[in-house]
């Protein structure tokens, strides 16, 4: 994702077509945020749309907009969405379940920066950056007729694919924080942890739902949660240490010198490696804070600091 961003970064200052590609789930209103934020634009709107949200019939006065009497629910003007999103950016999500009847027009406007609203003779200029994204195969669509080919070329000027969450594991442990900070603030619970143990299977989970599944994981946890207490596997919802290998679910006795995630694989050393230094950077090279924040005692931290290599 880091990578993402700062390739983010280069394409803002353009004005080409952007086309974000994902699983659902995986953040890819976020990058279109980081885009928009990134770019000139910045100062003015960010209008996100979901094609897919919206009914068929109601879709065209909701992007380009209406007169009043143009149809006959439409008791009053209404500016719609593009020119909602006027000087800024547009951000059309599942864009691959936009009618195909509706797609001409966006083509149109895509081409020419003018929009016709239902009932108005004369058409509009707007400026507008349109992003777009879908977790569907557009090139599939097109190939079966539902995308217009033409359409896929203008928005597929460049092309961001966001890999799912379980091919990205090492952002694991920073997300976890992160929502679990985000989540004690919004419900007022102090300072919420994450146990070691907690982690682990927030680790080796696949996170099917992505991004947004680990956030609403985290947020349940939290808003079950006691003000700053630890958030311990007991916390986790059964389908997640369903998930988890027997191993990792077993407690370790007293008797256990090495902590069970030193028998799971390099790369979860590499992750537990990343998590280390997350914590040591966002408690600003507290040890004692940044251990806490890991579920484990000072020592238990410079030991793992000192296998690791951290």
């Amino acid at each position: 994702m880091r990578e993402l961003m700062t390739f983010a970064r280069k394409v803002a200052s353009t004005n080409v077509g952007v086309l974000i590609t994902g699983e659902s789930g995986t953040g890819k209103e976020i990058l279109a945020r980081a885009i928009h934020r990134f770019s000139p634009r910045a100062d003015k709107p960010f209008v996100p749309f979901n094609c897919a949200a919206i009914p068929r019939e109601m879709l065209e006065s909701q992007l380009f907009g209406h007169r009043r009497g143009a149809f006959t629910s439409a008791d009053r003007d209404s500016l719609g969405l593009i020119r909602a999103a006027k000087d800024g950016t547009l951000f059309l999500d599942e864009v691959g379940e936009l009618d195909l009847d509706l797609q001409p027009k966006l083509l149109r406007f895509l081409e020419s920066g003018e929009i016709n609203p239902l009932g108005e003779s004369a058409p509009f200029s707007v400026d507008v950056r349109v992003i777009a994204a879908t977790n569907s195969n557009l090139e599939i669509l097109v190939q079966e007729g539902r995308f217009r080919e033409d359409l896929f070329y203008r928005l597929n000027v460049i092309r961001l694919a966001i890999p799912p969450l379980r091919e990205r594991r090492d952002e694991i442990p920073a997300l976890v924080h992160h929502f679990a900070a985000r989540a004690a603030s919004e419900f007022k619970k102090g300072r919420v942890r994450v146990a070691e143990e907690t982690m682990e299977h927030l680790l080796l989970y696949p996170w099917p739902g992505n991004i947004r599944q680990l956030n609403n994981e985290l947020r349940r946890m939290v808003a079950l949660a006691d003000a700053d207490s630890v958030l311990k596997p007991s916390a986790l919802p059964a389908q997640i240490l369903r998930a988890t290998p027997r191993s990792a679910r077993a407690t370790p006795g007293p008797e256990m010198a090495v902590p069970l995630r030193d028998k799971l694989t390099p790369t979860l050393w590499k992750i537990e490696r990343e998590m280390i230094r997350v914590a040591l950077t966002t408690h600003k090279g507290k040890v004692d804070e940044a251990a806490r924040s890991l579920g484990i005692s000072r020592k238990g931290l410079y030991l793992k600091r000192q296998r690791l290599g951290v």
